[in-house]
């Protein structure tokens, strides 16, 4: 017998043990982490992935979590060398009672279930067993037994897509490990007997009978006095679901980013890599851009009407607190705006009921706003009684403003808002939308509007540097042009419809005159604006090949013209939008970095590429010092380094962002926004009480896209707000009512912090008195006359009494 049974154990050694797989790959074994998203200030924005798991290093994991493990699963683990024998003998002796008809319980030490999880399969058989034992033995001869009880510790699936006891500890209680009471520890430790459905959410009955046979385990074996034992078992199950701990809800850059890990890795690898994305968004800005956004919406959509109730609930259910209950929790939220169902209902208030069973009582003043809605430019009769607006089995929307709920609706209506770094190009905020689980479209970068008046900052720009001063009088009169862009004649005419006659550049970018913009571009031509148009960031084939472009007829993205107006709000440079800063992998090493530019005013101009050279030659070149490259740690590359640095040469890291505008023109179109805020179509942005505000109101035809592009304190923002199915939006709704209100929420909280931010004045400006009925200079005294800037080789000619007296034709074009 001893000889057989020696025999069939050198049998099996011989065939199986060749067979085993090697064991070395557990020295460097990857466990699948999700990818994690953060903002700039390491706030989590998001984590992707099948698994979420928390890797924790074995000496960092508590002393009782680690016992209570051993109780539950193998208190002789530290002693036995991979097999368990009286556990394994019971185990077979378990089997041979049952005849091999089912799974018996014991049997598999902790290296064994390490075995099988890296490297087996689930099949329930006696040769999957064998192999399992040999290469538990196997492991024990490579690893340590902290290094195994480690790998267990991470590797093993608890439960609600919870591997490992990290992600556990903050599935079920939103914890740390070190945060974890005995209790707490002795749950998670019951997890890996049946996870799915013995976990203290699925099946709470039988995870606390096991939670309470580990915690008699632990006594037994001296791991916990009597009083810990005691308290631990009178502890209640206070385990709840507990989603990834999101500081920060920036879904839209989110999304951007998880697109370029999969393009840069694969879906695979970036999901389960540990890779972890730092982007460049500000956690604080965010926010303020969400809560803009939101309040934006619900002021537009408050002026055009109620639309009623979103859907009706039967009325037999409205007494059953469990079917309603039910039925909200079919009903998502959108944005902050919570579905809630009218119970009651009279003249005077109405009860409703928010999911999770919140009563809410709305007064009239809470629903005055909700006149009936006719069209996008009337509505009815303000109400006089609650019921008036609500009733019975009307399942509404609730908005908690200032701490009270009040009757709100999903907006008709949709925005979008992004803010960028002006010297850098770092986006530090963008919403794309109202909420997006409801709708994933980015109307940053994806949505193509026309911006309307918007984009004429650039058609004034190429006209100074074509010619034009602030003071060139452009005829504002009809006009009626044939535009091949739009396939038949064109009559611009101004938003108020009336028309004003010769007027000064400055005053027709103030006042937003379209006529004078036209006018202009015709002037010009179009071949030489557009090509000069491209320089802000543009491609050509996005503008139109006809003279609607002065009005903004090209469809762009708000991306697209918040890097174009960057170029105003830095001195002339065109800098590239970014939002991803870096990449890293578990271990830290930076694997992603995407380039980018920033403002460099002093750095030397980029030389030519290098052509070869002998090699004598090149050993004798000195090596020219490159500027390092951004760590993750904060210390990020300051755009003063190239500065303080002159004599640097060679590819710079961040690129130097060219200059495509010249100072003097930059310095002439920021002093002409500046004044549309102090005294045009963005005066509303004036309640910031800043002087270093400059921007543009945009409106296009039927009031279908509102705009305001603008910028103070070194960051640029633009806000669009309109309807995705291109409706109008209503009677009286342009940019500097729909859109700049949002701007000014969102920069009151940006701008917060920022000192006031104002362009250097270049060389070669000067300044001039002027007659503001003709455009020409004076001289000083001359009653009526203002000042105004030129390049200083473009200065208009001077006014003498002959001129005044022969009334000469104060324009030239048209």
């Amino acid at each position: 017998m001893l000889a057989l049974g020696a025999i069939g154990v050198l049998v099996l050694w011989l065939t199986i043990v060749p067979t085993l797989p090697s064991v070395e790959s557990l020295r460097d074994v990857r466990l699948q982490v999700p990818l994690r998203v953060y903002s700039e200030d390491d706030q989590l924005m998001a984590e992707i992935g099948e698994q979420r798991r928390l890797p924790i290093a074995l000496e960092d994991m508590p002393e009782h979590l680690k016992r209570a493990f051993l109780a539950a699963e193998d208190d002789r683990f530290y002693s036995h060398p991979g097999i368990d024998w009286r556990g394994t003998v019971r185990g077979a002796w378990l089997y041979a009672r049952s005849m091999g008809r089912g799974r018996v319980p014991g049997g598999s030490t902790i290296t064994q279930q390490v075995a099988r999880r890296f490297f087996l399969s689930t099949d329930y058989s006696i040769t999957r067993k064998l192999r399992e034992m040999l290469l538990a033995i196997k492991i024990e001869r490579e690893l340590s037994k902290d290094e195994i009880f480690e790998l267990y510790l991470n590797k093993e699936f608890l439960g609600h897509r919870a591997y490992g006891v990290g992600a556990a500890a903050q599935v079920y209680y939103g914890k740390r490990l070190d945060e974890l009471t005995l209790a707490e520890a002795a749950m998670i430790a019951a997890l890996p007997k049946a996870p799915s459905r013995d976990n203290p959410l699925s099946g709470p009955r039988q995870a606390m009978i096991r939670r309470n046979w580990i915690l008699d385990r632990m006594l037994g074996l001296g791991y916990i006095d009597e009083q810990a034992h005691a308290e631990a078992r009178s502890e209640p199950n206070s385990a709840r679901y507990h989603g990834p701990v999101v500081a920060l809800n920036a879904p839209w850059v989110t999304e951007m980013v998880r697109r370029d890990v999969v393009g840069r890795f694969g879906a695979e690898e970036a999901y389960s890599g540990g890779y972890s994305a730092w982007t460049t968004v500000d956690s604080r800005l965010q926010r303020a851009a969400d809560q803009a956004v939101r309040d934006g919406l619900q002021a537009y959509d408050r002026r055009h009407g109620w639309r009623g109730a979103e859907q009706r609930i039967a009325e037999e259910l409205l007494e059953d607190e469990e079917a309603l209950r039910t039925e909200l929790d079919r009903v998502r939220a959108v944005a902050d705006l919570q579905p809630a169902v009218v119970v009651q209902a009279d003249d005077e208030s109405a009860r409703l009921v928010l999911r999770g069973g919140e009563a809410v009582e709305l007064t009239l003043d809470d629903v005055t706003w909700a006149r009936p809605f006719i069209s996008a430019d009337t509505v009815g009769a303000r109400p006089e009684a609650v019921s008036d607006v609500v009733s019975p089995g009307d399942l509404v929307r609730l908005r908690l403003v200032d701490d009270q709920w009040r009757l709100a609706q999903i907006p008709q209506a949709e925005a979008a808002l992004v803010s960028m770094d002006a010297e850098t190009g770092a986006v530090v905020a963008m919403v794309g939308g109202l909420d997006f689980g409801r709708s994933q479209f980015n109307r940053v970068t994806q949505s193509r509007r026309q911006p309307g008046s918007a984009f004429k900052p650039f058609i004034y720009a190429a006209a100074l540097d074509h010619g034009f001063t602030a003071a060139s009088m452009v005829n504002d009169s009809p006009v009626v042009l044939d535009d091949p862009s739009m396939e038949r004649e064109w009559r611009p005419t101004n938003f108020s419809r009336r028309f004003h006659g010769p007027t000064r550049l400055r005053d027709a970018m103030i006042h937003s005159r379209n006529l004078v913009s036209v006018r202009l571009l015709m002037d010009m031509g179009l071949d030489y604006a557009r090509d000069y148009i491209t320089d802000f960031g543009f491609e050509r084939n996005e503008l139109p090949n006809g003279p609607s472009m002065a009005l903004g007829s090209a469809s762009l993205t708000p991306m697209s013209m918040t890097a174009a107006y960057a170029v105003f709000a830095n001195g002339g440079y065109a800098v590239e939008p970014r939002y991803l800063h870096s990449v890293v992998d578990g271990d830290g090493r930076i694997v992603m970095e995407p380039e980018w530019t920033t403002v460099c005013r002093n750095c030397p101009d980029i030389p030519p590429a290098p052509q070869p050279v002998a090699e004598e030659e090149s050993e004798a070149q000195s090596t020219l010092p490159r500027l390092r490259r951004p760590t993750l740690n904060g210390d990020r590359a300051d755009p003063t380094a190239l500065e303080e640095n002159p004599a640097l040469a060679g590819p710079p890291r961040p690129n130097r962002a060219p200059s495509v505008l010249e100072p003097q023109t930059t310095w002439l179109i920021d002093s002409m926004l500046s004044d549309v805020v102090t005294g045009g179509t963005g005066r509303r942005a004036l309640a910031l009480n800043r002087s270093d505000l400059a921007g543009k109101t945009g409106t296009t035809n039927d009031l279908r896209d509102t705009w305001f592009a603008g910028y103070g304190g070194g960051l640029v923002t633009t806000v669009w707000l309109g309807m995705d199915d291109n409706q109008s939006l209503g009677r009286q709704e342009q940019g500097g009512r729909t859109a700049l209100p949002l701007w000014v929420d969102f920069m009151a909280v940006a701008l917060d912090d920022r000192p006031e931010h104002h362009q250097p004045m270049p060389v070669g400006l000067a300044q001039a008195l002027i007659n503001p009925e003709t455009g020409r200079r004076v001289r000083p005294g001359t009653s009526g006359a203002v000042q105004e800037w030129f390049h200083a080789d473009n200065m208009p000619p001077l006014e003498d009494a002959d001129d005044a007296r022969n009334d000469a034709d104060p324009y030239d074009i048209f």
